[in-house]
């Protein structure tokens, strides 16, 4: 039994949900729009105000898309209403961001700036020069560029210079040992 797949979805004032035949899910808020396509398999009900995801049977390959299905329709609804953020931090002696139009521009310790365009759907924000915050409405998305972004320099765990999430714990290792002097 899917606990997450059996839990009804709340659709907030201010979303439309609609479901097509072919299982296709759109829904439109403040945020914007999320369309997406979920596996023909899975039955999804609007009720009012509540969304409920059912399976057709007890299958194990059922099961799994129950939840999963379930879990991305209200990451939809969030989405539209709400949105997505991460919040990136940048560790290290003269690194640093900024943004210029649509383009964040890091300093990271190469010869070169690094230059990352804003896609469809996402929004970067440079509070400080240290800090990057990535939002959106579509979760899949933030997250990726986030993953892109703090792909150009991964922290060290000697140091601990790069960039890395904020909610992000880095592992910190102890350099060499010097010989001992007498």
């Amino acid at each position: 039994m899917s606990r997450i797949g059996n839990k009804p979805i709340t659709i907030p004032a201010g979303v439309e949900v609609k479901v097509s035949d072919a299982n296709e899910v759109t829904v439109k808020g403040a945020k914007g729009t999320l369309v997406q396509s979920m596996p023909p398999e899975m039955a999804i009900k609007i009720d009012g105000d509540t969304i409920v995801v059912e399976r057709p049977s007890e299958d194990k390959r059922h099961k799994s898309l129950h939840g999963l299905t379930r879990t991305l329709v209200a990451n939809m609804v969030t989405g539209v209403s709400e949105g997505f953020k991460k919040e990136l931090e940048i560790n290290g002696v003269g690194y640093r961001a900024q943004k210029q139009g649509k383009k964040l521009v890091m300093n990271l310790g190469y010869s070169h700036q690094v230059e990352m365009e804003e896609t469809e759907g996402i929004t970067i924000d440079v509070p400080q020069p240290n800090q990057i915050v990535i939002s959106g409405p579509d979760k899949q998305k933030v997250g990726q560029f986030a993953a892109q972004v703090r792909e150009k320099r991964p922290p060290e765990p000697y140091k601990g210079k790069g960039i890395k999430y904020a909610s992000e714990h880095i592992r910190r290792k102890e350099g060499k040992a010097g010989a001992k002097k007498k």
